[in-house]
């Protein structure tokens, strides 16, 4: 696939691509004899496997040390899980929070509906 197409296939601007490249991230993109670039199905899964870090708010400088890793082979396998477990440990503190403030807002909900309830049946 050609960037043009990579990028509709992954879901990302061509110009997201070009920077993910400049910074690292896509290290290894095989270019054709003409010099264009040439992406993979491998390339499209770790370009998925970066959304989904993007998604959960790992900041950036963490992916590309994440690739930075990744790219450095077997060796960094240790230190590649123990990024994602600290990663973890952050996301699940981040959802404990958002539960109770989606149940605090739940409780404010069931009291607005439990006042107009009432003055509707007065």
């Amino acid at each position: 696939m050609n960037v043009t197409e990579f990028a509709r296939h992954v879901g990302i601007s061509p110009h997201t691509i070009r920077y993910y490249e400049k910074i690292g991230l896509l290290n290894e993109v095989r270019r054709l004899p003409n010099g264009h670039r040439f992406f993979s199905d491998t390339d499209a899964r770790w370009i998925r496997f970066i959304q989904r870090l993007k998604a959960t708010n790992m900041p950036l400088d963490q992916i590309r040390e994440y690739a930075e890793l990744r790219a450095q082979g077997d060796a960094t396998l240790s230190a590649r899980q123990q990024l994602l477990e600290a990663h973890a440990d952050t996301l699940r503190d981040n959802l404990a929070r958002q539960q109770h403030h989606l149940d605090k807002l739940n409780e404010k909900i069931a009291f607005y509906q439990s006042v107009i309830s009432s003055k509707n049946d007065a």
